[in-house]
């Protein structure tokens, strides 16, 4: 835990007298801004994301998540009891239509510092990858390899991505039905050249309030027309099959994102991560032992279950 953050730093502002037909919905706005800093701010600490003296590369991308992030942040940081920095970098990459005026007169108007880094990675990435395929991953990859050099360039020590808790939740599950693999997205970790440590500010919060915090600010949002728009990706399909969920079963994806936070190896069958092979009886009772003939609570009552909807 970071011990120079704390709670009393976020949500606190009082709101200004609404007039009576105004007032549910500047008291639900205001309710939803203070949940949104309560809930970046508690990664920050739980986490130790942001330290005294960082510059924080806030990446925006013209999307609701990169606006919402730089905009929470923003705010934190006039509250934190800390000093760090922020600079918010776009990467432009040519795509046919992209209005590039947008971000740069958005983030001049905050009075923020920012830089533009123009590259042409769309020309590359169409004469690559055949029509009707999927070009997230190596877009992806030339974009991260052109972020880590603009961080080096500006001195940052730490690159802030938009992901989510949904995003989080359809990674863990896009790798357990098509990769054979138990794993998300974490919110914090060294990149892949180990140069950078990246973090995801927005862990905790629901894409749903980012679309509603979205809507509130006005945000200049730029569709993306390179890979937004393949709706045939896997990661819309289980973005489908979550949606209809949680339509069924509201509040399941707290529960599963809950989870995410609980994990039991030696109740899982990873060798790596638990020394199944040399397990031996201790004669000591174990509230954490498996009981084998018992069947664990679940938070859901037995009739609902959570079978696989059709998507």
């Amino acid at each position: 835990m970071n011990k120079l953050w704390t709670q009393a730093d976020f949500g606190t502002d009082t709101v200004a007298a609404p007039t009576h037909k105004k007032l549910k919905i500047e008291r639900e706005t205001h309710k939803l801004e203070k949940r949104l800093c309560r809930q970046v701010g508690q990664a920050i600490i739980d986490f130790n994301m942001i330290e005294e003296g960082d510059r924080v590369m806030v990446c925006v991308s013209g999307g609701k998540d990169s606006f919402g992030l730089l905009d929470i942040l923003l705010k934190l940081q006039q509250r934190a009891p800390i000093n760090f920095q922020i600079v918010a970098v776009n990467l432009d990459q040519k795509q046919p239509g992209f209005p590039a005026h947008i971000l740069p007169e958005y983030l001049a108007k905050l009075g923020i510092e920012y830089h533009i880094e123009t590259q042409d990675t769309y020309s590359i990435v169409k004469s690559v990858i055949a029509e009707g395929k999927t070009m997230c991953s190596l877009c992806s990859r030339l974009r991260r390899g052109i972020l880590y050099r603009v961080a080096d360039e500006l001195k940052i020590t730490k690159i802030a991505l938009g992901h989510h808790r949904d995003d989080m939740l359809h990674t863990f599950f896009l790798n357990l039905f098509f990769a054979g693999k138990l794993k998300g997205m974490p919110p914090k970790l060294v990149s892949d050249d180990g140069g950078h440590i990246v973090i995801r500010p927005l862990a905790n919060v629901a894409e749903k309030d980012l679309i509603r915090w979205a809507e509130h600010r006005q945000f200049p949002i730029i569709p993306c027309s390179l890979c937004g728009s393949q709706e045939n990706l896997q990661r819309q399909e289980i973005k489908r099959m979550m949606h209809a969920w949680e339509r069924q079963y509201p509040g399941r994806t707290e529960t599963m994102f809950t989870a995410l936070q609980n994990v039991v190896p030696s109740h899982l069958m990873d060798a790596k991560r638990h020394d199944f092979k040399n397990i031996d009886i201790t004669g000591v009772a174990d509230a954490d032992g498996d009981k084998v003939f018992d069947e664990e609570p679940l938070g859901l009552p037995q009739r609902q279950g959570l079978a696989l909807l059709p998507v």
